[in-house]
């Protein structure tokens, strides 16, 4: 259980205040492949490669992240399925720091998609929390708010995904 993300996502009602006093991290990622998921990410100036495997749900799966180098991500951007992503996470404490907020904040051609997502020590943790006031619709277990489905498929459109939002 040791790789095992747990995680809940919602939509952001409104962006908390204070958004420029928070870490953020800048990111470029693509995807080699869907099922499982082959991710490359960059992180401000950190590189990675992530397996992800076949969770046993939508809140619950196997994660690896691997360290790789920028010559290695170059080498592989190349070779992506679909669209790159880009969009600025902010991490941000919540729970009197026990937890942490990332506020993801997406770029063209997403714009304006903002997600939020919570990562949990149990199951039963991740089940019991009920969000920040700050936090809109839960997302967590519908596909087009996967990265990896943003990324392949053309068909994701920020505006028909936020309706009812």
């Amino acid at each position: 259980m040791e790789n095992m993300e747990i995680e809940r996502k919602w939509l952001v009602k409104r962006v908390p205040d204070g958004l420029d006093s928070y870490p953020v991290i800048e990111m470029e990622q693509a995807y080699l492949n869907i099922s499982p998921t082959v991710r490359i990410r960059k992180e401000n100036e950190a590189y990675y490669l992530t397996y992800k495997g076949i969770g046993q749900d939508d809140v619950m799966h196997e994660e690896y992240n691997l360290p790789i180098t920028e010559e290695a991500f170059r080498h592989m951007l190349p070779k992506h399925d679909g669209r790159i992503i880009r969009k600025k996470r902010y991490v941000i404490p919540i729970r009197e720091g026990r937890l942490k907020a990332e506020l993801d904040i997406f770029e063209e051609p997403f714009v304006p998609l903002q997600v939020v997502e919570v990562e949990f020590g149990t199951r039963e943790e991740a089940e019991a929390y009920e969000g920040e006031e700050w936090f809109g619709r839960e997302v967590t277990k519908d596909p087009r708010f996967k990265n990896a489905r943003m990324a392949v498929d053309p068909e994701v459109d920020p505006g028909v995904m936020l309706e009812g939002m």
